[in-house]
């Protein structure tokens, strides 16, 4: 976290997104009442506020917002001010038909929602300028701005002409010549050859299959385009703002974003974060949301900017969380390196499109389990400040990476199943019930310090990366790569003899010959007594040794999971139970330890123990200690409970 926001803030962040403007005077007067009671010390304000902020084109209304920045500094509430260009108002829509999105077949959305903008128009690009740098002149200094908020939840993907032009102009930077182009898209096939710049388009609704290397492009020119947008923002402002600055980013696939390159460029990591399951679920999710977070800004503490009081998005429909939750869930993030905890948002709206997204303070009012519980949140927040700018570090890293996520959506793939970001949930998900803490890691990155490292979906993996990859197993790390690895370069070109990627094959002492996906409901038994799903492989071993082969059809005897030393390769997708199990076995070859029972999530930040009791028993301390959650002397976590515990303390 940057420091100057904990500084200013003397401890933890504690808030969430406010809206004055959508009530009157007698609300606001109960808000600044109840902040105090609930310990609010962080308000994101002005996300979706275009409208009132700028009624027309270059005429700024900013009476309203000095009103509420000043009500909320003298109530002892900073503010996250936020740049409102996710929600163009209907004025400018109307002046510029052309910054409407397009979607891949051709239909251009009209104004009703938000995220209505091409971020490739000029006239929007200006006009976010405009609006971000008015902001910035004003309230720059404004004693009450802590952060700075831009945009939110980038971003609308749109293949309209103003797309297509700053897609070509991407592609003339990052291939050089047509000829390149043509190369790296191997437009060889299907006649796609390409004469003209003005020919290439981007990859709009078609006949059948597109080209993978050209919408392997288009996403990552998706993504540098959203960066661009963001820092012309941030640029404008901190030319009139010593304040951090970041955006929301939205967890796990979400948008379309590298999210390592955005790590780099905001002051402070921040992100939004919706379980989509309940109970158990929940909690693990949270959990890789969290390591996510910290990993993308290279360890450093980040900030929960958005979580639901009393939401759990489960497919069709939104579920309530249990008692405790809002605490456990909270927590579960501030143990992983969180800041603070934030809400989408503080009062729940009466009307509007989100009407049923829960708040901080509930339609039902202040009096209300799930504002008594927020409450009895921001006393635990208020005393957990002591824990702010301390980090964690984890003995595991899964890897993650947008390409290969981009890859693994390339039409025409041997499986419709294959589903990267399963794949990470299923890694991390594995660790979690371990109860070992997990970073993200890039395969470029240095992994040295890891002893254990999952790479449980790379299907594009470049010859550097692969020889990352044997680097680490050399110097003497454990890897375990998963099925459909390093199949392609990142052109995405097939590798040729055998796969994965040579340096890779040559760490793991295998050559795969043959992916052989399996039928939608088919389920295989290995050698070992694993169950498994969805893919198999023809494997001959090159110096590996065969620890459970194949049973069935001509595959049966073949490897199926294999190791050379320390680089395991496991060709098919296991059944969670034995892919949990393999795991386990892998962190103990490593010597990862494990000292707390099954069920608790224990996770060291600086000098603080943090523990989450999701089991069904009462867990003892080594010996009692006081807790920072209820203010006194524990010696057990019962079932269901949390504890923040100084190291020290427990010696």
């Amino acid at each position: 976290m940057h420091p100057s926001l904990t500084d200013r803030l003397g401890g933890l962040a504690f808030g969430g997104d406010y809206n004055p403007e959508q009530w009157g005077r007698p609300v606001w007067a109960e808000d600044d009442e109840l902040m105090r009671r609930a310990r609010v010390n962080l308000a994101t304000v002005g996300v979706f506020s275009w409208a009132l902020l700028e009624p027309e084109e270059g005429r700024y209304d900013f009476a309203w917002l000095d009103t509420h920045l000043d009500r909320l500094h003298a109530n002892g509430v900073a503010v996250d001010l936020a740049t409102p260009t996710a929600s163009p108002p209907p004025w400018f829509t109307l002046a510029h038909p052309d910054a409407l999105p397009v979607t891949p077949d051709g239909t251009r959305l009209v104004h009703g929602s938000r995220d209505t903008y091409c971020l490739a128009a000029p006239a929007y690009r200006d006009a976010a300028r405009r609006v971000a740098s008015a902001l910035a002149q004003r309230y720059g200094d404004h004693p009450a701005v802590a952060l700075w908020h831009v945009h939110n939840e980038y971003a609308t993907l749109c293949f309209c002409d103003h797309v297509a032009a700053a897609f070509r102009d991407w592609l003339r930077d990052r291939h050089g010549s047509l000829d390149a182009l043509n190369d790296a898209w191997g437009t060889a096939f299907w006649s796609q050859r390409y004469g003209s710049w003005e020919q290439v388009l981007p990859p709009r609704a078609t006949q059948w299959h597109h080209n993978p290397g050209q919408a392997l492009d288009f996403r990552r020119f998706g993504s540098d385009l959203a960066l661009a947008a963001y820092r012309e923002q941030r640029d404008v402002i901190r030319a009139h703002s010593d304040r951090p600055v970041t955006t929301n980013l939205m967890l796990p696939g979400y948008q379309n974003l590298d999210l390592w390159a955005f790590g780099r460029e905001v002051d402070v990591v921040a992100i939004d974060h919706y379980p989509d399951a309940p109970g158990l679920d929940a909690a693990a999710d949270t959990a890789f949301g969290a390591d996510r977070a910290r990993s993308f800004g290279g360890g450093r503490p980040w900030l929960l900017m958005e979580q639901g009081a009393n939401t759990v998005y489960a497919g069709d429909r939104t579920l309530a969380k249990e008692p405790g939750d809002i605490l456990r869930h909270s927590l579960g993030h501030i143990a992983r390196g969180s800041e603070g905890a934030l809400f989408f948002q503080w009062r729940q709206s009466r009307a509007g499109a989100e009407t049923w997204h829960s708040a901080m303070v509930p339609h039902a009012g202040p009096d209300s389990r799930v504002f008594r519980e927020v409450v009895e949140l921001g006393e635990v927040v208020a005393r957990l400040g002591e824990v702010a700018g301390s980090t964690v570090t984890a003995p595991v890293a899964v890897l993650h990476d947008a390409d290969a996520w981009w890859a693994s959506e390339a039409d025409g793939l041997p499986s419709g199943d294959l589903d990267y970001h399963a794949a990470l949930r299923r890694a991390h998900r594995a660790l979690w019930d371990a109860g070992v803490v997990a970073d993200f890691a890039h395969p470029d990155h240095d992994l040295s310090r890891y002893r254990l490292v999952l790479a449980p979906a790379l299907p594009l993996l470049s010859d550097a990366a692969a020889e990352n990859l044997r680097d680490h197993v050399e110097g003497g790390g454990t890897l375990l790569v998963g099925h459909f690895s390093g199949v392609v370069d990142e052109r995405p070109h097939a590798r040729l003899g055998g796969y994965p990627a040579p340096a890779l094959r040559e760490a793991l002492g295998v050559r795969v010959e043959e992916h052989r996906p399996l039928r939608r409901d088919e389920r295989i038994t290995l050698s070992d007594g694993t169950g498994a799903t969805t893919w198999s492989e023809h494997v001959r071993l090159e110096g590996a040794e065969a620890v459970a082969t194949y049973t069935h059809g001509m595959l049966a005897g073949r490897p199926a999971l294999t190791r050379h030393g320390r680089a395991w390769y496991l060709s098919t997708l296991p059944d969670p139970a034995d892919y949990g199990a393999l795991v386990r076995r892998l962190l103990d070859e490593a010597g990862v330890e494990r000292p707390w029972p099954p069920g608790v999530e224990a996770v060291t930040r600086g000098r603080w123990l943090f523990l989450l009791n999701h089991g069904a028993d009462t867990v003892p301390l080594p010996r009692p200690a006081h807790d920072l959650v209820t203010d006194r002397v524990v010696a057990h976590v019962p079932p269901g409970g949390c504890a923040v515990l100084r190291t020290d303390e427990q010696a």
